[in-house]
């Protein structure tokens, strides 16, 4: 799930790239929260705020929830592969990753998460993580069924 849509023609297509990959892999499903209009009268905190109730309408109760967030766990590739097998082993129907918009997410959000994970120590743009982490989704099925993309 993503705020917004991603804006670059180049992004675009290097999601859209690894998004036709993963299909041979899982089911996965992009679901866009519109962008919000008239945020120049918004403050950050208000803005987050009715960010997070458009996210808490698209989530289901057993929805487990993942956000995509600089203060969340840092995994190598193959340790975030070892968590998705996990998550599939116990039977983690639907697992539901998080882009939030510009400013982050809203305290709701936190309290309605699961896990958090990071991707880097580094901040990067919410437009651009979301083609970092299709591609590390792809690389950690690749490690799952031992297919050479992944080299160590």
């Amino acid at each position: 799930m993503m705020v917004g849509k991603t804006e670059d023609a180049y992004l675009k297509e290097g999601i859209d790239k690894y998004l036709k990959r993963l299909k041979h892999y899982i089911k996965i499903e992009i679901a866009e929260i519109a962008e919000l209009k008239n945020t120049k009268a918004l403050t950050r905190d208000q803005q987050k705020a009715k960010e997070a109730e458009l996210i808490l309408k698209k989530l289901n109760p057993l929805d487990h929830v993942i956000l995509l967030d600089e203060n969340g766990m840092q995994l190598s590739s193959p340790q975030f592969a070892s968590y998705l097998d996990k998550k599939a082993l116990s039977s983690t129907s639907n697992l539901v990753f998080i882009v939030g918009g510009p400013y982050g997410f809203d305290d709701t959000i936190y309290q309605r998460a699961n896990d958090k994970l990071s991707l880097s120590t580094m901040t990067f743009s919410h437009q651009m993580v979301r083609l970092f982490f299709v591609e590390q989704l792809y690389r950690a099925f690749t490690i799952i069924k031992g297919e050479p993309y992944h080299h160590e």
